[in-house]
């Protein structure tokens, strides 16, 4: 085996984490593979005496990669048109690691990465390598070359920030799952009442088209009105439109096709056995990373 070769294979056993930490960081999976792909230029073109432990190195390329893009991301975001959201990702195959326990699905969902949208870098790196990734804060020091208590600092703000935002309870994953399969069993026969039934009154709905395709540029608040706008879509497509049920972002979520074509992923938020919070993706630029999931099955 080639030195080129032997190199290229052991990047590529890392790539799953180095993927699922570009993408906490940056909320875009497009991006986070374009990071993971700059990480093997580096990688390739590094001395092997100079890497000691290929994990952690590569952890801290990826790191100060994604920092140095949420920079400009910042600048972007702030003239994106309409509400941003994550590009969501298909989970069930792994492509962001474990998810098998409760805390490492939550670390991926839209909701949490939307609130981390308000962290400064350092406190989004900090706060996704303690949590998703369980390292220590000496690690994480030597990461983002700050002092310990520095990093400390930052985990506290940053946690505390996350707090104040977070819903504060959940259902377990099978009543989601089971809740979602009937929302969206409801969504295919047209049934307005069945929907309007799964929706808490205070419901928000937020619609990410970034001024590609019709979307709501403002969140949509309360049943009566998110009831409106979901039958006005429903009957814009009319049979045309199907759906369907799939594990994004470590959740049940659900998936809209017109025509063959993904035209949109939606994600929801319970509380006291209703939906409290849907958000959806048509912007179809965000949607091409999930698009080619599904067809690769």
């Amino acid at each position: 085996m080639s030195t080129i070769t032997a190199l290229a294979e052991e990047f590529e056993s890392h790539r799953p984490r180095m993927f699922g930490l570009a993408y906490r960081m940056l909320g875009s999976a497009q991006e986070a593979e374009d990071a993971v792909q700059d990480a093997y230029l580096r990688w390739s073109g590094a001395r092997r005496a100079d890497i000691e432990r290929p994990a952690a190195w590569l952890a801290k390329v990826v790191t100060h990669l994604c920092l140095n893009r949420l920079t400009s991301a910042r600048a972007r975001r702030e003239e994106y048109v309409g509400a941003w959201l994550p590009e969501p990702v298909i989970t069930s195959g792994g492509v962001l690691g474990p998810l098998e326990a409760a805390e490492q699905r939550d670390s991926v969902s839209m909701a949490l990465l939307v609130l981390l949208e308000r962290l400064t870098p350092r406190e989004r790196a900090v706060y996704v390598l303690r949590e998703a990734f369980a390292y220590s804060h000496r690690e994480i020091a030597g990461v983002l070359e700050l002092s310990e208590a520095g990093c400390r600092q930052l985990y506290r703000r940053a946690a505390r920030a996350v707090a104040e935002e977070r819903p504060r309870f959940e259902p377990g994953r099978e009543v989601r799952r089971e809740f979602v399969e009937s929302f969206i069993a409801a969504a295919r026969e047209g049934d307005v009442a069945g929907l309007e039934k799964m929706l808490a009154a205070d419901v928000t709905w937020w619609g990410d088209g970034g001024g590609k395709v019709t979307a709501a540029r403002r969140p949509i608040l309360g049943r009566a009105k998110v009831v409106r706008f979901l039958v006005g879509g429903m009957e814009n497509f009319g049979p045309a439109m199907d759906f369907s049920y799939a594990e994004v972002n470590g959740s049940p979520a659900l998936v809209a096709h017109v025509a063959g074509r993904l035209t949109g992923i939606a994600s929801f938020e319970m509380g006291g056995g209703a939906v409290r919070g849907v958000r959806t993706v048509v912007n179809p630029d965000k949607l091409a990373f999930a698009e080619r999931q599904l067809a690769a099955g």
